[in-house]
């Protein structure tokens, strides 16, 4: 539309109110750079001058256009963060009468956006980068302090911090200029003496970055480099700034191969899917691909790590990441749990009881006993001791009995191996007995 290309004019930006001039209707663009100080003549983005729900910022097209999205971005400061969590959009041709526009439960959110979520969420992403302009910096999750308010600025690290801290460290040592302790102060702060890295929310706090969602939500492993202190360059100068950029960028993509991968299977060898991938010491775990694949960056190191999924027994192997690169191969094989196979022999005879013969025994002396073989599948042989405990069980010890299970829950406790059940409720014995299997 020309909104971030200057296309539309600013005479075709109008606003209820604004803070200060250089916060006006003019300032209200994508990408648009803050001024040095808080109180500038121009400054990053429209605020306005009081905070209720009957703000607006209104865009003058002139002509007919098609709207196909609305993007907001917040103010950019170096001073604070000024942004607006919901607003709605609606659409006039006399000014006059305006009518809400609606987009089903997905209201107001990018189209982009909710592509990008999509794509992260089909492909198992493992390392990540965004590139942005204005500082020469890179910066990692979380993005967001755990103080309310939103001018605080304090460290707010992840689980992974020393993971983040290595790969930001390894762009910016690679960088050009980025770690150069003589180059010149983008703005205020010299983040060269910091190595040219920081924690997002030690630099300014932003709700729902990019980086924070990645390793909230994915497996993923996302920073932010700003590559630059000119956010807009000259076209001239591009070749300078790839020149600036290019062996940080190979260096960053190379730390994909540092790490653990591996496949999870079960006893046949097929990949498990979503199975969970947890590192003992590090309070965040990531889930295997849909052949059971998985990658989990780490540093160098001995790590105790767990593979589980829903159905199977848990598994623990010692891992060892080296320093050279290259990932390091850990797999795991998970076998079934009692539940899940009584669970699928259930659902295979429809859970209905299951009547076989018994084996005759010959008489004995004294107290007889008949044994009953009963085979489900061929997941368990279950042998089933019955004290005879009335005469015409003594006097009958050549006779075929045709135990019926009709408890769910006697056939669970007999395939979870549990001893001693009592009180079995059959047509065909009473008192106790004993299932051995």
């Amino acid at each position: 539309m020309g909104m971030e290309t200057l296309k539309i004019d600013d005479f075709q930006l109008h606003a209820s109110t604004i803070k200060r001039y250089g916060l006006g209707a003019h300032r209200g663009r994508l990408n648009i750079q803050a001024g040095l100080y808080e109180d500038d003549l121009y400054d990053g983005g429209w605020c306005a001058g009081r905070e209720d729900p009957l703000q607006w910022l209104e865009v003058d097209a002139r002509r007919l256009t098609k709207f196909t999205g609305v993007v907001s971005q917040g103010r950019s400061s170096l001073w604070s963060s000024d942004w607006v969590t919901s607003y709605k959009v609606m659409v006039s041709n006399d000014s006059h009468t305006w009518v809400t526009l609606r987009n089903g439960s997905h209201d107001l959110v990018a189209v982009e956006t909710r592509a990008l979520v999509a794509w992260m969420e089909k492909l198992p992403f493992v390392l990540g980068g965004n590139l942005q302009g204005g500082e020469l910096v890179v910066t990692f999750p979380y993005d967001r302090t755990r103080t309310p308010g939103r001018a605080a600025r304090e460290p707010s690290p992840t689980p992974d911090d020393h993971v983040y801290r290595w790969l930001a460290f390894s762009y910016a040592s690679t960088h050009r200029l980025m770690a150069d302790a003589s180059r010149r102060v983008c703005h205020t702060e010299d983040f060269a003496k910091e190595d040219g890295t920081i924690n997002g929310a030690s630099w300014h706090t932003a709700a729902g970055s990019m980086n924070d969602f990645s390793y909230l939500h994915t497996n993923c492993l996302e920073l932010s480099m700003y590559v630059g202190c000119d956010k807009f360059p000259h076209e001239s100068e591009l070749p300078e700034e790839w020149e600036n950029n290019r062996e940080a960028l190979l260096v960053f993509m190379e730390q994909v191969h540092r790490g653990i991968k591996g496949v999870v299977k079960d006893l046949r060898g097929q990949g498990i899917a979503n199975a969970v991938i947890s590192v003992e010491g590090i309070g965040h775990d990531i889930r295997t691909a849909t052949d059971g694949d998985y990658w989990r960056l780490l540093n160098p190191g001995e790590y105790q790590v767990t593979a589980r999924a829903d159905g199977y027994s848990l598994t623990r192997k010692m891992c060892e990441v080296g320093y050279e690169m290259g990932a390091t191969r850990c797999d795991f094989t998970l076998g079934r749990t009692n539940l899940s196979r009584i669970k699928e022999i259930m659902e295979k005879f429809n859970k209905q009881p299951i009547r076989l013969p018994v084996r005759p025994l010959r008489a004995r002396r004294g107290r007889q006993r008949r044994l009953g073989f009963v085979k489900f599948g061929c997941d368990a042989l279950l042998v089933v001791t019955v004290p005879s405990t009335t005469p015409a069980d003594r006097s009958c010890a050549s006779c075929q009995y045709t135990p019926t299970f009709t408890s769910p829950f006697l056939l669970c406790e007999m395939l979870s191996l549990v001893a001693d059940v009592t009180s079995l409720q059959s047509p065909w014995f009473t008192g106790n007995s004993d299932i051995v299997i």
